[in-house]
């Protein structure tokens, strides 16, 4: 597989690659905004998560681009639903950038959790999300402590669909990546040097074993992205985007689904209207 196929299938319904100019207007943009955020915030660098997949690692690519690895720290959270191969891939990706990082077995953390509720201790859900809250204490623990921001890993279509836990893989302080589709991100990945295996790699949030993110969603990435971006964000409508695209109508519904099913979490917390002004 090359590392055009990597970022883009033959069978994609949508190509929303960038030019090869727009891709260095990008990495600019982007890493000057990572350098901002830390300088309005008065912070010493950076902390972020590493998970050993592409969102994790293009972030930390853009980190050290931004500020030097002597700022980024990372941290290597595994719990006993990861796979050792993500892990290494995590490991190699700081060393390759030559940050700090340290690794944090969270699972004794987590079974505190599952020992003080043990009803909900066998609810995939609510425990996949203990893993990923866990994560997102940790973040800022050693954020406080270093003066430093957290950097969020999470792309436009995981925000738009809501593919991301609450108060957990969101709970942070800016989101570098966060208006590029998951193909930009692929690209903008191997643009910046990442190697083609991470490029390729099947996205999972690992919050239970064997799970990936397009199973999950009942749809790929790319389908995904090309729904979003015509339809949810897009002006096309249903019977448009489904003749554009060549995709089903329970496609584009699917997509609305996880769109408007998600709103919430794109929100502050609600509050009743005052009674008094």
């Amino acid at each position: 597989m090359t590392t055009n196929q990597a970022v883009l299938r033959k069978d994609a319904p949508l190509d929303l690659r960038l030019s090869d100019s727009e891709l260095e207007s990008t990495t600019d943009h982007l890493t000057d905004f990572v350098e901002d955020v830390v300088d309005d915030a008065g912070a010493d660098g950076a902390v972020l998560g590493l998970s050993g997949g592409i969102d994790s690692t293009t972030v930390g690519y853009l980190a050290v681009e931004a500020l030097g690895a002597e700022r980024v720290h990372g941290l290597v959270m595994p719990s006993v639903v990861n796979t050792e191969d993500n892990m290494s891939d995590a490991e190699w990706v700081a060393q390759e950038l030559g940050i700090e990082y340290d690794v944090i077995e969270i699972q004794p953390i987590a079974e505190s959790f599952f020992d003080a509720v043990p009803e909900a201790a066998d609810d995939r859900t609510a425990a996949g999300n203990v893993y990923v809250r866990t994560r997102a204490v940790l973040n800022y623990f050693v954020a406080n402590h270093e003066n430093k921001v957290v950097l969020g890993t999470g792309n436009r279509s995981e925000a738009m669909t809501g593919y991301y836990t609450k108060y957990g893989d969101q709970a942070v302080d800016c989101n570098p990546i966060g208006n590029l589709y998951k193909q930009q991100v692929r690209q903008l990945a191997a643009h910046l040097g990442v190697r083609e295996e991470l490029v390729a790699k099947t996205p999972s949030a690992e919050m239970w074993s064997g799970q990936t993110d397009e199973e999950e969603m009942g749809l790929d990435y790319d389908t995904l992205d090309a729904v979003l971006a015509l339809h949810v964000d897009g002006p096309l409508s249903t019977a448009a985007t489904v003749r554009q695209l060549d995709v089903t109508e329970a496609q584009v519904e699917r997509v609305v689904e996880l769109y408007e099913g998600s709103a919430h979490k794109r929100a502050m917390p609600p509050a009743p209207e005052p009674l008094y002004r």
